[in-house]
């Protein structure tokens, strides 16, 4: 099967994927060992970047997402957004046409990829730019839509505040994730009551403090874990006592402990390889 490939180290294909008249136009892109950032863009088509390999990391103005294997992010067309990631990554990329992509999410969300879109996907990689919208390849294309309309959003988004004094309070954290300051004490550093801090908190991200917080270390530990750190490592960067302490937040915060979040991605990938060879056979 030939897949259109590029280097996750070099611009994205988002300006000439623009241009071209279907409905997704969908590549393969990859990198090897070293980091790679991409600065803000955006681009008129949506663009849906699906992990098969290492962690995604996106950034727009409300929020930081990550993209972690089995798992595709959604960014509607016209939002500016950065990404980056490190080591080694495989990634799927579709650019959605604005008139194709209206029961997708209005707003930017990380979604769950089951083995059927991850086939759907895998597939239209192969297709050419301009596949005949009126054949197999295009009912293909509309099947897929309808699927990754359909696809169950993951709560892997870190909100990020507006107002300067909880955005510095954010970016603190994010530089040092391990301050085990309290709920006064940021209250104090950032010249808010608690009281105010609290509320205010809760109107812009829909979360407490204490949420707020934990999601972020399970953002961060994700990004690292899936890179081969080991949990007590992790655990400890992020000012836990020790490994025991962060596995129970992150239980608490996602369903399960890190090394079967992670293993369920990985194996759900895999099983999906004997249906893949199946699928491409005849390219």
């Amino acid at each position: 099967m030939k897949h259109h490939r590029l280097d996750l180290h070099q611009p994205s294909m988002s300006k000439d994927a623009d241009v071209f008249p279907r409905a997704v136009v969908a590549v393969s892109a990859s990198s090897t060992s070293q980091s790679w950032e991409h600065t803000p863009h955006s681009h008129r088509k949506g663009q849906l970047m699906y992990t098969l390999r290492g962690v995604i990391h996106c950034q727009i103005e409300a929020g930081i997402w990550i993209v972690p294997p089995q798992c595709a992010l959604w960014i509607p067309g016209g939002l500016s957004h950065a990404a980056r990631g490190s080591g080694e990554a495989e990634v799927y990329c579709l650019l959605i046409d604005p008139d194709a992509a209206g029961a997708l999410p209005a707003q930017c969300c990380t979604l769950a990829v089951s083995g059927l879109l991850h086939e759907l996907i895998s597939k239209a990689v192969s297709f050419p730019q301009l596949y005949d919208e009126d054949g197999a390849q295009g009912r293909l294309i509309n099947t897929l839509l309808d699927e990754l309309a359909d696809a169950p959003i993951e709560a892997l988004h870190l909100p990020m505040p507006q107002d300067p004094r909880l955005r510095r309070l954010a970016d603190s954290l994010l530089a040092d994730p391990s301050d085990k300051a309290t709920l006064s004490q940021w209250a104090v550093r950032i010249g808010m009551s608690e009281r105010s801090m609290t509320r205010l908190l809760l109107e812009e991200l829909g979360l407490s403090f204490g949420r707020w917080r934990r999601q972020l270390h399970v953002i961060l530990s994700l990004q690292r874990l899936a890179k081969g750190e080991s949990v007590q490592r992790v655990a400890l960067d992020l000012g836990y006592e020790n490994a025991s302490g962060f596995i129970t937040m992150f239980r608490k915060a996602v369903g399960q402990p890190p090394a079967r979040y992670l293993a369920d991605r990985a194996g759900a990938l895999s099983s999906t390889a004997p249906a893949a060879i199946a699928l491409h056979a005849g390219n």
